[in-house]
């Protein structure tokens, strides 16, 4: 099954996420993780986590978060020869440009800002459609 991993701290972001694959019948398993290490361990099956398989189409990444960061986790995920190719969508409050630049030379396929909201996420939901339209 196809599937999209929301690596989000947000309780209110990752509740609006949900909403919005229901509401727009996005078909994909859409799996959580609250910080860049729980993601990797998701990817890797790392520390007695079941690994997502196949790997996710696509990862939606919050930058703040505790543990490992959004820009550390882009890190270790482009230097990971796997998980490398997978697109990445930014979710941040962050509008800062230093921000965005570190992102983008990670290779970033698209950045949103928050807070989302059901217009933002029908948006995010049309990225991830296209993509999915370009991956076939």
């Amino acid at each position: 099954m196809r599937s999209v991993l929301l690596v989000e701290d947000d309780f209110f972001d990752t509740m609006t996420a949900q909403k919005a694959f229901e509401k727009f019948s996005v078909p994909h398993k859409l799996y959580m993780a609250f910080n860049g290490l729980e993601a990797l361990d998701l990817l890797l099956g790392t520390n007695g986590v079941e690994p997502i398989r196949p790997l996710p189409e696509v990862i939606l990444l919050d930058l703040n978060m505790p543990k490992m960061n959004g820009h550390e986790f882009l890190a270790e995920l482009r230097g990971n020869p796997e998980l490398s190719a997978i697109p990445v969508f930014i979710t941040t409050t962050s509008g800062m440009d230093v921000d965005r630049l570190s992102a983008q030379n990670l290779g970033v396929s698209g950045y949103i800002l928050k807070p989302l909201d059901f217009e933002t996420s029908a948006n995010m939901v049309d990225s991830i459609n296209l993509l999915e339209k370009l991956l076939r």
